[in-house]
């Protein structure tokens, strides 16, 4: 699959890549029989760990949908609220947790094949939105990056397809923009033009005094070209990859004026 920088994702499209990926990532992790080992994440996770947190996101995604939860108003709280899964997880029989999240994706899927033409928004904090369909994007990149963690650690072949990158990046960007630490950017000023390889999404990212846009209607001419592989992009947007790393590594190239910016 691969769409234009302007290109239309549908609902659908979300629900199969989910539904495919989720029935994946239960095939791997049904019969684990090492429930203990760690897997290779900056969380320092078991697999166990890992399974019940992936396990509890669908019933998470429907509490958004549904008004009862909301995003944290700062990626860093996330932190928390995937301790307290874990620490509240009835059981980890990780047969037990891929029963429970299959029957709970299969809900979040039905539920969101059915959105009519107002799509329903999860807050954000309690005051920005985020459409409840795009953000499927998020747990889709959430089941590849944590599938390959696992099958890592378990010694299985786990291949991230190329054609889930811009649904990732769509759902990514529905929390990047409130998410944007205008502090940290603070009196940035330049236009990052994306290709995503294998694909045909191309990514606009305009920074005017550290404010965010994506995708801006009239951009100017790009400050730097970043070419970069699509795997490469699910892991990047879960902390996997640096930028610095991928294009030493030759996930990344970039160019124009101003290549340093893609570090």
């Amino acid at each position: 699959m691969g769409v234009s920088m302007r290109g239309t994702i549908s609902r659908f499209d979300y629900i199969d890549a989910a539904r495919t990926i989720g029935e994946r990532f239960a095939g791997l992790v049904r019969d684990v029989d090492t429930p203990d080992a760690r897997v290779a994440s900056r969380r320092g996770w078991s697999l166990a760990d890992c399974v019940g947190h992936i396990a509890c996101e669908p019933s998470r995604y429907l509490d958004l949908v549904h008004g009862k939860d909301e995003w944290p108003c700062h990626p860093s709280f996330l932190a928390d609220i995937y301790a307290k899964q874990i620490a509240n997880l009835p059981t980890r029989d990780t047969c037990t947790l891929s029963e429970r999240f299959l029957a709970d994706l299969d809900e979040l899927l039905d539920t969101v094949s059915h959105f009519g033409a107002r799509v329903p928004m999860m807050r954000i904090g309690g005051r920005q939105r985020v459409r409840s369909d795009t953000a499927l994007g998020i747990l889709i990149g959430e089941m590849a990056v944590r599938g390959r963690d696992i099958a890592r650690a378990v010694g299985e072949q786990w291949e991230i397809d190329p054609a889930i990158a811009p649904l990732v990046t769509r759902g990514g960007h529905q929390l990047l923009r409130p998410w944007a630490d205008s502090h940290h950017c603070c009196g940035h000023n330049a236009t990052y033009d994306i290709r995503i390889r294998r694909t045909s999404e191309r990514i606009i990212y305009r920074f005017v005094d550290g404010r965010l846009e994506i995708d801006p209607t009239d951009p100017p001419h790009p400050d730097v070209f970043i070419s970069i592989d699509a795997e490469t992009v699910v892991l990047a947007a879960h902390g996997r990859f640096s930028p610095g790393s991928a294009l030493l590594g030759g996930r990344a190239f970039a160019w124009g004026a101003k290549p340093w910016l893609a570090l």
